[in-house]
């Protein structure tokens, strides 16, 4: 029940902690989407006549969990878009990767060039036709004997960005068959999760920390358990 997800809502901003099964907006599945389900909540629980507005700010891919923010109003939804295209949103991420990083932190810079009929994206090292840089800072918080979970904050918004440049690095993330981890999670989720946002509220201009708990299966709870 989408009630249940909810972690910030006011009369211009609901955000929720996106289940990895559920999609952001509608798509050619036909599946019921978040923006729909949470429309038929605002309408019965302010018992809202009409149609129910729901701007779409952002996306998260489906495998993938966590913070999703929806607008409520249209000023607040051209007002978040500027702030997410002039990157003045701050993105965490966290990531389940197969192998351990040699170093606790640092940053990684490639060059992402998007496949439209794979839709997938693919790293390289240097400048490349038709590639764009991408750039994001990591950390190490915590390992276990075959896994390590990573802190991200993203610098730039790539197409797959995350997946594809811990790929590159022989970090896949757990469950991610399109780059290059062995096996599927059982839920068909991939262990990457929107941890948290930073922005300036649009309306209120005041700042907003919306931090979502990652999904509760047991890899997830012991390694993040040293962050409590």
């Amino acid at each position: 029940m989408i009630k249940n997800q909810i972690l910030y809502l006011d009369n211009h901003l609901i955000a929720v902690n996106k289940l990895p099964s559920q999609i952001v907006q509608g798509d050619k599945t036909g599946d019921v989407s978040m923006d729909q389900e949470i429309k038929d909540y605002l309408k019965k629980a302010f018992n809202k006549p009409g149609n129910v507005y729901l701007g779409v700010i952002h996306r998260l891919d489906r495998p993938v969990s966590g913070v999703i923010v929806y607008a409520r109003t249209s000023k607040a939804l051209s007002r978040m878009n500027e702030m997410f295209r002039e990157g003045r949103v701050e993105k965490i991420y966290w990531a389940v990767v197969k192998n351990h990083p040699d170093l606790t932190g640092g940053e990684l810079m490639h060059y992402l060039k998007k496949n439209e009929k794979q839709n997938k994206s693919y790293a390289y090292d240097k400048p490349a036709p038709g590639a764009k840089q991408a750039r994001l800072t990591y950390r190490v918080v915590s390992r276990s004997e075959n896994y390590s979970l990573l802190e991200v904050k993203l610098e730039t918004g790539r197409h797959h960005q995350i997946r594809c440049q811990l790929s590159k690095m022989d970090w896949p993330v757990r469950g991610d068959l399109k780059y290059g981890f062995p096996r599927s999670n059982s839920d068909a989720s991939i262990s990457l999760h929107a941890r948290k946002l930073v922005f300036t509220h649009p309306v209120k201009k005041v700042k907003m920390e919306i931090i979502a708990d990652p999904p509760s299966d047991n890899l997830w709870k012991a390694l993040s358990e040293s962050l409590a």
